[in-house]
């Protein structure tokens, strides 16, 4: 079953399906549609393929998708997130947690909904 987890068109369609809904997804919501209990290993696992989702969505000048998928308890993705490129390339430089935090989060979450809305 981990295969599920770096099914890249798998995880990609679950992603846009919580874009055009205009919805967050939590990590364990995501790996238990994928057939998976949530795990740390599992969702480290989901993040080297939601890299590579993003990755390809940036070469095709889509917004990002792995904004989408957050943490239970406050809604805002993970550290491993924060650590990679987003962030960094849109000039963010403030705290993962937080008021500011949010409201980048949902700056970026209300850029992927409004586009794959649309399409």
């Amino acid at each position: 079953m981990t295969d599920a987890i770096a099914d890249v068109p798998r995880v990609r369609a679950l992603l846009l399906e919580s874009a055009r809904a205009g919805e967050a997804i939590s990590y364990s919501s995501i790996l238990n549609l994928l057939g998976h209990r949530f795990t740390r290993p599992k969702m480290r696992a989901l993040c080297k393929t939601l890299d590579v989702i993003d990755e390809a969505g940036r070469a095709a000048g889509e917004p990002e998708l792995a904004v989408l998928v957050v943490r239970e308890s406050d809604g805002l993705p993970g550290q491993g997130w924060w650590a990679g490129a987003q962030a960094f390339i849109r000039g963010y430089d403030g705290p993962w947690e937080g008021p500011r935090a949010t409201a980048f989060v949902r700056s970026l979450q209300s850029e992927a909904f409004a586009y794959w809305q649309d399409r």
